[in-house]
């Protein structure tokens, strides 16, 4: 969690508001990828 605070710091400090959404599309396919992986193979299971 303190990862996201000094990013968030250095975001607001700097004026990088562009790599806001870079940030946010890498962390979405993070978790795509962490959640999706697993239920994969039980969704291919079912077929």
């Amino acid at each position: 969690m303190n990862s996201f605070k000094e990013l968030w710091r250095y975001l607001r400090a700097r004026k990088k508001w562009w790599l806001t959404p870079i940030i946010l599309l890498l962390f979405l396919l993070g978790l795509m990828v962490v959640v999706g992986g697993p239920a994969a193979s039980f969704i291919y299971a079912l077929f």
